[in-house]
């Protein structure tokens, strides 16, 4: 266990603590019952501890390592700062009030990530957008024009870890998600270079799966995040128009890593891939130009 290595993300820890707790409790054949009364607590609450879906007072893990018979001081110790950067508000925390409360947590986990996995049929991914195509994408969500710029704005900041070669992504897009006019010609063409200008940094691996292409097993875009400390599942992240799914259990992430293998062989390779940017930019300029 790392939680230097996962300092950025609350969410994450939250999640990893969670994980050694649930470990130390089963492996005393402890219920969660018990622990649950250990703490004044519900057996909801201690699920929900496990889970990592809430932030968990410290003196209730003392209480949890005390009953589970953890009595090494330095181990306590790592547990209960592990608790205590947990509690901590992410950077993110500024934005709540805009953000609905099922994406929250998916900032906290792409913040400690250290690679996604993406696939994406509709739009360019959020990672890899300018302002103004997500301004664009942002308006066909109906988000009120009062709250679209602190969107924009918290945006840039999610893609601050990508720019700075701290996360590393793989994208995979249907050909139609360059082609779909979200915007005009100008911010089209401004997102396809954009687009085409980050192929060159090397923590970015673009495939595009072409037109015409056999089809694939995933019905809409989805996310797999994977984190430095060995001991914090890869998560995929399935996102719906009012809720959103987060998976860890092995065989359903097993599926979608293995949809996404099967989706990178029908793909064009990188290469290739700016090829297909290139032309649908030569394109739109054509049409363009034929308006104008």
């Amino acid at each position: 266990m790392n939680p230097e290595g996962l300092s950025g993300g609350p969410t994450a820890l939250r999640i990893l603590l969670g994980i050694q707790l649930r470990r130390l409790r089963e492996e005393r054949g402890i219920t969660a019952q018990e622990a649950a009364f250990a703490i004044r607590g519900s057996e909801s609450k201690i699920s929900r501890i496990e889970l990592g879906r809430n932030a968990v007072r410290e003196i209730d893990v003392a209480d949890l390592l005390t009953l589970y018979g953890l009595t090494d001081p330095g181990e306590r110790e790592q547990l209960l700062t592990l608790a205590s950067q947990a509690n901590r508000p992410g950077w993110w925390y500024r934005y709540n009030d805009i953000l609905p409360g099922w994406f929250q947590p998916y900032i906290g986990l792409e913040e400690a990530a250290e690679s996604i996995r993406v696939y994406e049929p509709q739009f360019i991914p959020g990672l890899l957008q300018t302002e103004d195509y997500a301004t664009a994408v942002l308006a066909l969500g109906d988000i009120p024009h009062d709250e679209a710029d602190r969107h924009v704005i918290l945006r840039k900041e999610r893609q601050r870890r990508f720019a700075a070669g701290e996360l590393r992504l793989w994208v995979i897009l249907d050909e139609q998600a360059l082609r779909r006019p979200v915007a005009d010609h100008g911010v089209m063409h401004e997102q396809l270079e954009y687009l085409l200008k980050s192929t060159a940094r090397r923590n970015l691996t673009l495939q595009i799966i072409p037109r015409g292409a056999a089809g694939t097993a995933a019905p809409s875009g989805f996310s797999i995040l994977r984190f430095a400390d060995p001991e914090m599942p890869d998560i995929v992240y399935v996102e719906q128009l009012t809720s959103a799914l987060y998976l860890d259990k092995r065989p359903d992430v097993d599926r979608y890593l293995l949809a996404v293998e099967r989706m990178s062989i029908l793909s064009a390779d990188p290469h290739s891939s700016e090829d297909l940017i290139r032309e649908v930019l030569a394109e739109t300029e054509a049409q363009h130009d034929q308006c104008a």
